[in-house]
């Protein structure tokens, strides 16, 4: 199976010889394979993991910590849309606990806060929770 997945910024992962992709949608948890049925779901902050073939003919898998956005399958390829893919081996755990930590005090800072609450800040608050808590997910898989 083809698997490709896509940033803004171009191509961040693409190889024609996937045996399986493991991702979390907002629905539950899929694992696409060979002749998988047509989809398309929204991902979810989550862990994924891709077990495919590599040059020297070596079965590998690669562990990723991901964020939002699609999936698509169809005609035995796969794409994946998405805005954050970390990669196991550039994992940054220290910084991820550090936005983590960053995250909570600003979301209970606009919680807490006698004012109007602006919630395009208390959305990028939880975003960035989001996405250090997935980034964590990943280490402990190390």
């Amino acid at each position: 199976m083809q698997l490709k997945i896509l940033s803004l910024s171009g191509e961040i992962f693409s190889s024609k010889t996937v045996e399986s992709a493991t991702v979390m949608t907002t629905s539950w948890e899929i694992t696409i394979l060979d002749e998988h049925t047509p989809l398309l779901s929204s991902v979810k902050p989550s862990t994924m993991y891709i077990i495919y073939t590599d040059e020297s003919w070596k079965t590998k898998r690669d562990d990723f910590a991901i964020w939002t956005w699609v999936v698509e399958v169809s005609n035995n390829s796969a794409k994946i849309m998405t805005d954050m893919l970390v990669d196991i081996e550039d994992l940054d755990t220290e910084r991820a606990e550090r936005a983590r930590q960053e995250a909570i005090k600003l979301m209970e800072k606009y919680r807490d806060s006698k004012n109007k609450v602006d919630m395009d800040k208390y959305i990028e608050a939880e975003d960035m929770l989001l996405r250090s808590i997935a980034q964590l997910k990943l280490s402990e898989l190390r």
